[in-house]
């Protein structure tokens, strides 16, 4: 699916290969690709260059992260300083919002399309990629027996990918004997992709409290990513999503624990909002 296309005319051209002509995937990243938007960086990228570049950094035997930020992220960086370390190790920032994606495009903060991107926009295509290429995604997170479901799905529906998974309920404080034997179980496991799904700040702190010590794979912060797969949890239809409604699906299905995050906290990030104001104002 990256592949360069192959010159043919468009009437013998495959559907597949008129969409990458018209849409040619990028070979190396872009001088303006990283912008700032509410203080914070993010990448102009599209879910299929994520997988373009996890591809190459799973070829390369690379280790790399692959991060991603929304208004919750955002106004956890104010609170959570020390969630910085994740997001300063992050090779790839994906923008995980519709409502930043349209604040940031209102203010034309950056020169070029912003792209939403997360687990829910590009799944069918990892998936795809992972049972092709037999690659080894091993996921960490979600309540004892949930991660197993998801894998014994997926597995189901992708049997070249090999899937391995662990339950997120440990003591994930730096020296302990959960974490100890964690890592060992990864190790042993040699995955090309680490999915930690534990939930912000918790997954990235983890990531970034024992980065130096996983083998060399491409590491992604997922969250509930697997909880959708074992079918504990109802993804929003994708249309909400495309709309930047998927927020209001969340708060619908669970407002005790959601209302704070989508109703409150982004109150704290009208400091930043402000200053982009003013920024977009000066240019």
């Amino acid at each position: 699916m990256f592949e360069e296309t192959l010159g043919l005319p468009a009437a013998m051209a495959t559907p597949d290969r008129r969409r990458a002509a018209r849409r040619p995937h990028r070979h190396a990243r872009r001088a303006d690709e990283r912008v700032t938007v509410l203080g914070e960086s993010m990448d102009l990228v599209r879910p299929e260059e994520v997988m373009l570049w996890m591809r190459r950094w799973i070829g390369d035997g690379r280790k790399a992260v692959v991060a991603n930020h929304n208004l919750h992220s955002l106004a956890l960086m104010r609170s959570t300083p020390e969630l910085r370390r994740f997001y300063q190790r992050a090779d790839l920032i994906e923008v995980d919002s519709r409502p930043l994606l349209a604040f940031a495009r209102l203010l034309r903060l950056a020169a070029r399309p912003m792209h939403r991107c997360t687990y829910l926009d590009w799944r069918d295509h990892f998936w795809s990629l992972a049972d092709r290429e037999n690659w080894r995604v091993f996921y960490l997170g979600g309540a004892p027996g949930v991660a197993e479901e998801a894998a014994r799905r997926i597995g189901r529906a992708r049997p070249g990918a090999v899937i391995g998974a662990r339950h997120g309920h440990f003591d994930a404080a730096a020296g302990s004997a959960d974490n100890a034997d964690i890592l060992g179980e990864i190790a042993r496991f040699r995955p090309n992709v680490l999915m930690v799904g534990m939930g912000m700040p918790r997954q990235e702190l983890w990531i970034a409290d024992h980065l130096d010590a996983l083998p060399d794979c491409v590491v992604l912060n997922v969250g509930a990513a697997f909880d959708y797969e074992a079918g504990v949890q109802k993804a929003a239809p994708r249309w909400m999503g495309r709309l930047g409604l998927e927020w209001l699906f969340r708060l619908v299905a669970d407002p005790a624990r959601l209302f704070h995050r989508y109703v409150v906290e982004p109150w704290a990030l009208a400091g930043p909002a402000l200053a982009d104001v003013r920024r977009a104002l000066a240019r």
